[in-house]
């Protein structure tokens, strides 16, 4: 006999011919343009962060799952590799091995597990962990590797600070703005990646290619990402243009910095972002306006960590009082 009983599982839910490994390890591939180069860029220590980060986010995830959940673990879908690629990417490369080991269990035990696992967090577990060290471990967490200087060693390595923390710092001393400006690496620089700073900040044109990648692969959209970036371009640009002796052009603000990283790959979360288009348009401008006006009137230079954070406290909101109508559901007029 047929059974007409309707099975629910949690989230995510996806109406495609797709699996939760593939999209992951989806995600995993469209990073990898950008781990190479990183690699290239700082050497042996982008490589061993980014092995802690994901082999301590998996074992974490294991032996939680098996031994406080009591359940079969999945490590092979995929998700903790991603968590503990995205922390590392938003780690200086220079980090002590045991605080990336605590960056992975605070995003896995913290940001994931307690939750529940895959589809129940309600923030992105890599920016809890990177959010966490950086309150916690200011120093350490604020100390760039300069590109191609330190690629031989992961201890003695030359550090420099970042341009927005750079041009943030100076302003702060009362330099001007254009003298700052020509002390930094020009657009070309950001673009192609020669900046100190993570792994996420190093290449905005390969962080691009994986999101066209995985647009194409139909992982993700291109409605979040997009309005993100419009969104800080707006913003910074009419602050730029009331002020341009005060604020940094656009484009900058863009192209350094987590921007593109947060945007193509955490901001995208599904678990984590609206399901209507309706709440992916405020919950991507509020990400937008949140970075900018941390990054000018804040008290740290990068802000689009926290600005996720505080749009992801947001998506249940969003996801209640802006989804569709029900099918057959009698709309009222007027």
């Amino acid at each position: 006999m047929e059974s007409n009983l309707l099975t629910v599982s949690p989230s995510p839910h996806i109406h495609q011919e797709q699996t939760i490994s593939r999209l992951m390890w989806d995600v995993i591939f469209a990073m990898l343009p950008a781990f190479a180069f990183s690699v290239y860029v700082f050497g042996l220590g982008a490589l061993m962060v980014t092995l802690i980060a994901v082999l301590s986010a998996v074992f974490f995830e294991y032996m939680i799952a098996k031994h406080l959940l009591k359940r079969e673990p999945d490590i092979m879908d995929g998700s903790a590799v991603v968590t503990g690629m995205l922390l590392a990417f938003n780690v200086p490369t220079n980090l002590p091995w045991w605080l990336v080991v605590i960056g992975s269990f605070v995003a896995i035990g913290i940001g994931k597990m307690s939750f529940g696992g895959l589809g129940n967090n309600p923030f992105n577990p890599a920016l809890v962990g990177r959010v966490f060290l950086l309150i916690s471990f200011p120093v350490q967490m604020t100390t760039w590797p300069v590109p191609f200087e330190s690629r031989m060693s992961i201890t003695d390595v030359v550090t420099g600070a970042t341009p927005l923390g750079f041009i943030k710092d100076g302003l702060k001393n009362g330099e001007s703005l254009i003298s700052l400006m020509q002390e930094v690496p020009g657009h070309i620089d950001f673009f192609l990646g020669t900046q100190p700073g993570s792994m996420g900040e190093i290449s905005g044109l390969l962080l691009i290619i994986g999101f066209l990648y995985m647009v194409i692969r139909k992982v993700i959209t291109w409605h979040i990402p997009v309005i993100v970036i419009g969104t800080m371009f707006i913003f910074s640009g009419l602050l730029w243009f009331g002020n341009p002796d005060r604020f940094v052009d656009p484009l900058f603000q863009i192209l350094t910095g987590g921007a593109l990283l947060g945007a193509i790959f955490m901001a995208t979360d599904y678990v984590t972002s609206p399901m209507t288009i309706r709440g992916i348009v405020i919950y991507s401008v509020g990400i937008g306006v949140i970075t900018i006006l941390i990054r000018v009137f804040g008290a740290y230079p990068e802000g689009i960590s926290f600005a996720i954070l505080i749009m992801n406290a947001f998506v249940p909101l969003l996801n209640k009082y802006l989804k569709p109508s029900r099918f057959g559901e009698k709309v009222k007029n007027g």
